[in-house]
């Protein structure tokens, strides 16, 4: 199931999604960033280290893949696609 809006504020550096159900959820850029589903970052995880994020850290770029959304960072980062399921348990 996807959203059916999903909006980005940079000023509140956060994602807001609209899911069909009639909720809508706020996700917060940093913690999005700390939580990133690529490889990369989730073998940083399974080593019991967490990514060092700036707290400044914003979403720039949106992308749908069909199945998720890739985010694109105020830090460079790119790699992780957030499936829609990933996205709608979310938790800060």
């Amino acid at each position: 199931m996807s959203p059916l809006v999903i909006g980005n504020s940079r000023s509140k550096q956060q994602l807001r999604l609209n899911w069909p159900d009639g909720r809508e959820q706020w996700l917060d850029h940093v913690e999005l960033r700390r939580q990133c589903p690529c490889s990369q970052c989730r073998a940083f995880r399974m080593r019991g280290m967490a990514p060092l994020v700036d707290d400044r850290v914003q979403v720039v770029e949106v992308n749908a893949q069909g199945y998720g959304l890739q985010l694109v960072f105020s830090d460079g980062h790119e790699r992780g696609i957030y499936p829609w399921a990933y996205l709608a348990g979310f938790r800060d």
